[in-house]
């Protein structure tokens, strides 16, 4: 059964957020894709994934690379799984694949104050829980550690 878990962010940019989780994903040994919304924001976070900390970097490339299917954690735009991933992370509104449960798990994080976003997750919420996804849902407490809500 695919895990669903959804990331309510608040006040913080995906950024801030991502690097901690994908660093945790890849410790477990798990291949990762994330999905966005756009392709600056493909550039942008494949910049922000080399310089996000001074003392290490997180492996990882785009499906513009040529190197798809080598990289542990890949960045796109597209509903494509070329790296093999088991995990799947959506940002920005990006959409739900078609292919959603055949992944162990996928994170959908959303910026909690965009009301169509909040929209959005709630609507994905009710059909995949209805579908049989394991659902959960995250929130930051006023320490910055994510506690689950559901």
């Amino acid at each position: 059964m695919t895990e669903l878990l959804f990331y309510h962010l608040q006040r913080r940019p995906p950024e801030s957020v991502l690097p901690s989780l994908l660093e945790k994903s890849l410790e477990r040994g798990w291949r990762v894709v994330v999905q966005v919304s756009s392709d600056e924001r493909v550039e942008a976070l494949d910049a922000h994934l080399w310089t996000y900390r001074d003392e290490s970097f997180l492996p990882h490339g785009t499906d513009r690379d040529g190197l798809a299917a080598e990289h542990p954690v890949l960045i796109t735009v597209r509903d494509h799984n070329p790296n093999r991933a088991n995990v799947r992370f959506l940002v920005e509104r990006a959409p739900m694949p078609a292919d959603a449960a055949t992944y162990d798990r996928i994170v959908v994080m959303f910026d909690g104050e965009d009301e169509e976003a909040l929209a959005e997750a709630r609507v994905i919420w009710r059909e995949k829980k209805a579908e049989g996804f394991d659902v959960t849902y995250w929130q930051c407490d006023e320490r910055g550690r994510w506690q689950k809500r559901g």
